[in-house]
């Protein structure tokens, strides 16, 4: 919404806004849309790159090669979403998936309803982020979304092109797609040959396996998604558990 405000007060100059995230940001992202043609606002438009996480999740699970015994389902994606897709997904791959918050508390929590499902040979959805989640989850940020929004593939990082696992703007929204305004869908990013992101995302690679951990990557000088985000796996191991660099030496 600021974006769109500096779109107005500078109307003789062309305002883009990278809309990245989850689903946590895209509700935010798609009133600024919907507000921006409500209003004629004709000097904004959006780099839209959102993602989904049910789609990731099918494909990880269905990868021949998949490791991954459980989800613990990210809380914040959940406020927003709610998990009423995620009951399908643990049943079709047989395994637990615990919404799960972000102290220290919640994650403990997270782990041992996993680890416990996992022991009883049982494979559910649980909540353990009930102060902040619904089933149902937050049903206007969902409207909101699918208004402005449809799916669409979106190619991961290290990982390929996932269908459905993106979200682009509508037909009717089309004019504020800023790939299309200024022709830049062809342009094609270079991935580091040094980088395993993809591997750690898919838990076939732990972090510190990777031989530009520390090294060539790091926080200031990520080469892939999960050393950008300090949310990711390869940024809290490197800030958590550097003494694990260099595994091997």
């Amino acid at each position: 919404l600021d974006a769109l405000k500096i779109a107005q007060e500078n109307p003789d100059k062309q305002v883009v806004f990278f809309a990245i995230g989850f689903e946590t940001t895209a509700p935010a992202n798609a009133m600024s849309v919907a507000q921006a043609k409500a209003l004629g606002v004709t000097n904004f438009s959006v780099l839209v790159s959102h993602v989904r996480v049910p789609p990731a999740m099918h494909a990880i699970l269905g990868s021949p090669d998949n490791r991954v015994q459980g989800f613990l389902a990210a809380g914040h994606v959940c406020a927003v979403m709610g998990y009423w897709e995620y009951p399908p997904i643990a049943k079709q791959y047989h395994v637990p998936i615990v919404v799960t918050g972000f102290e220290p508390l919640d994650i403990l929590q997270g782990i041992l309803l996993t680890v416990r499902q996992l022991e009883e040979g049982r494979a559910e959805v649980e909540n353990a982020y009930g102060r902040a989640v619904t089933y149902e989850g937050n049903q206007p940020a969902q409207a909101v979304i699918r208004q402005v929004f449809q799916p669409c593939d979106r190619k991961w990082r290290g990982i390929g092109t996932i269908p459905q696992s993106g979200w682009c703007l509508r037909p009717e929204f089309a004019g504020f797609d800023a790939e299309n305004r200024f022709d830049v869908g062809q342009i094609q990013p270079e991935e580091s040959p040094l980088c395993n992101a993809g591997l750690a995302l898919r838990g076939l690679m732990k972090p510190n396996e990777c031989p530009a951990f520390g090294r060539e990557c790091t926080p200031e000088h990520p080469l892939g998604a999960t050393m950008v985000s300090g949310e990711g796996a390869c940024a809290a191991y490197y800030r958590y558990r550097r003494d694990l660099v260099a595994i091997g030496d």
